[in-house]
């Protein structure tokens, strides 16, 4: 009770404009007709009434009684509740009452992360009879509006619904967390409600909490942000500035040398159209991943020039930063929004002025979009120019790792999702949670300690510290490989794997054979939702099964100078695949770059790689953005991406 106390305080304390209820009492979080509650713990419930009246809450023949405050803030608790339902939830005060209708009680399951994770069940392959399900009455599933805050919220702006599963509400849900809810609805026995909250192209560091972002380092965006919410233009001179760092330290660049100053000597080339650079016909970018300069000039009169002025530059795929004259003046990272800066008096001069714009597309169609017709730089005095035209283009360095993104970024941000997506939720308990998210941040280290510290601070709003946690393991995606080198995506992949292996209630959905190489976001969800119960079923059901299947247990040294992988979780045996040897396996030395392939062989729960006479001090499995592998149990279920240490043979 205490903690849950807690989180609901942050949201209490900055949530702006909350005032005392004019008519009947409602509740907060998530409780409306067809909800469900979790069963076998305490039925927390706030809201809001008049100040200072009392207010009367009836569930399943049990009732509470709670006075409102002077802020007409209340908070009561009901005893834990067996599985069970359909009931009526009463709320009633001398201000007025209200009827929940056709509540459940069962268990009640999370849902976040990006784009793969919000990919709809209609989106994903659909020829199974899995994907039209008739309606079960005792599967209720809800989505979170999608929404952003710079500050924790106490209360949906619009409050979510819960709908009765069936054809005409399953296809527009998560397809993933569907088909892991489906799955455990037919083993469970009970009643299961879904609450998905997700949204795609989102970092992690937006899901969390200020408390977790500290707990992994990331205090300085949590600073920034509060600069943000107090003084934006100092917030967005300083965001520019850890930008200009980043690229000069990457790129080796001198400072007043760089690409965004006004005269800067790039292989600039005109743009064809304000459209997605990979429709120009030009052949290196027709599928271009990575960053394009682009640049404008326009000249101004003195009056134009005088005061401050708005830059209007509409949408850009898919993160954007702007300078004016070489001076840093916004940047965003969602690609569906106008970019629109504000600049002050003094950023605009008489004569020539420069805009330039580092656009980053990430994955998937890039570039400054418009629509042409929408941009222009506009004037204190009412007049504008139009930008629509007249730009040029300069295919960008290389840069190792990710750019920085502002904390107040929708997406991308420092706690901007968890504070409108997840702390809104309030006292709702869960009984598991399941995550899918990783793509956005590979490049970025340090994922295992965001990891870590999102999991503990969620199960401390809003569940207990042995709740459940499923983590889907990145899919394939991208150039498939043909020499061992260094990867994101492995990175994130092994963090994601070392984190549950930490945690005795976590596990791991390992999803690597059900990728596209060519499709970001691969249809086949029906099995990662089957793998994501399996985790449940193992963490929350405690069933005797290995909740991830084969996991790496260690590597050793043998006499001979081979070294032999053991792994733990097995069912029956290990198989290569259409192979008598195992692959996807490197043999290591300590410092970058000296990986070389090696080919197993497989026998019961362990594999063997050959010596090769060079050193070796670790192993590693499936290290690439899209690595071939052919390596599984009789489950059947696939090994998962893994580094791991050498040690001496006993």
């Amino acid at each position: 009770m205490r903690t849950v106390t807690a989180c609901l305080a942050i949201g209490a304390i900055l949530t702006i404009g909350a005032t005392a209820a004019s008519a009947a009492p409602r509740l907060d979080g998530i409780l409306s007709d067809h909800a469900v509650i979790q069963r076998g713990q305490p039925v927390v419930l706030t809201g809001q009434a008049a100040a200072g009246e009392t207010v009367m809450i009836t569930l399943a023949g049990r009732s509470v009684t709670a006075k409102a405050g002077r802020d007409g803030k209340f908070s009561a608790s009901l005893p834990a509740l067996p599985a069970g339902g359909p009931y009526d939830l009463t709320i009633a005060a001398p201000s007025g009452a209200a009827v929940l209708r056709d509540i459940l009680v069962g268990d009640v399951f999370l849902c976040s992360g990006q784009s793969n994770m919000e990919l709809r069940v209609d989106q994903g392959q659909g020829l199974f009879p899995d994907a039209h399900p008739e309606v079960d009455d005792k599967l209720r599933l809800l989505t979170v509006e999608k929404v952003s805050a710079a500050a924790p919220v106490a209360r949906f702006a619009q409050q979510p619904a819960w709908t009765v599963s069936g054809p005409t509400t399953a296809p527009s849900f998560s397809a993933a967390c569907f088909y892991m809810v489906q799955a455990l609805r037919r083993t469970s026995g009970v009643p299961i409600g879904a609450v998905h909250s997700s949204w795609g192209g989102s970092r992690i560091s937006a899901w969390m909490s200020d408390t977790a972002l500290r707990q992994a380092g990331l205090g300085d965006p949590t600073d920034l942000l509060a600069l943000y919410a107090r003084d934006p233009a100092a917030a967005n001179r300083q965001a520019s500035t850890i930008w200009e760092s980043w690229w000069r330290a990457g790129s080796g660049d001198a400072a007043g040398r760089e690409p965004w100053q006004p005269d800067a000597a790039l292989d600039w080339q005109p743009v064809p159209a304000m459209t997605n650079f990979e429709t120009w016909g030009v052949p290196e970018l027709a599928n271009y991943n990575g960053m394009i300069w682009y640049q404008h000039e326009v000249r101004l009169t003195a009056e134009q020039a005088r005061g401050p002025a708005t830059l209007v530059l509409g949408m850009v795929d898919d993160a954007d930063r702007t300078w004016v004259n070489g001076v840093g003046v916004g940047g965003s990272s969602l690609a569906s929004q106008s970019r629109v800066y504000a600049l002050p008096a003094g950023s605009l001069k008489a004569g020539r002025n420069v805009i330039t714009v580092n656009d980053d597309d990430v994955y998937a169609y890039g570039g400054m979009t418009g629509p042409a017709d929408a941009m222009r730089l506009s004037f204190a005095d009412g007049t504008s120019v139009p930008l629509g035209t007249g730009w040029r283009y300069a295919i960008a360095k290389r840069l190792a790792g990710a750019a920085p993104r502002v904390p107040w970024d929708d997406i991308n941000g420092a706690g901007t999702l968890y504070n409108a997506m997840i702390a809104p939720l309030g006292a709702t308990k869960f009984a598991g949670m399941a995550w899918y998210q990783g793509e956005s941040d590979t490049g970025i280290p340090g994922y295992d300690r965001r990891m870590t510290a999102l999991i503990a601070d969620w199960r401390r709003c809003f569940g207990t510290p042995e709740t459940g946690f499923a983590i889907v393991q990145l899919a394939n995606y991208g150039s498939p490989a043909i020499a061992p080198s260094e990867s994101g995506w492995g990175d994130v992949r092994d963090a994601q794997r070392r984190v549950a292996a930490a945690d005795p209630h976590a596990g791991i959905a390992v999803a690597l054979d059900l990728g596209d190489a060519l499709d970001i976001h691969p249809g086949e969800k029906r099995e990662v939702g089957q793998r994501l119960a399996r985790v449940m079923r193992a963490a929350v059901y405690g069933e005797k099964i290995a909740p991830s299947g084969p996991a790496v247990a260690d590597a050793r040294r043998d006499p001979d100078g081979s070294v032999t992988v053991r792994f733990s979780g097995v069912t029956g045996a290990l198989h290569a695949r259409s192979s008598a040897q195992a692959i996807g396996f490197e043999l290591c030395g300590p410092a970058v770059g000296t990986c070389r392939y090696a080919a197993g062989r497989v026998a019961g729960s362990t594999v063997t790689l050959p010596s090769d006479g060079q050193p070796v001090t670790r192993v590693r499995y499936a290290w690439a953005d899209a690595p071939a592998t052919n390596l599984a149990d009789d489950a059947p279920l696939p090994v998962g991406t893994f580094e791991v240490p050498v040690s001496p043979g006993r």
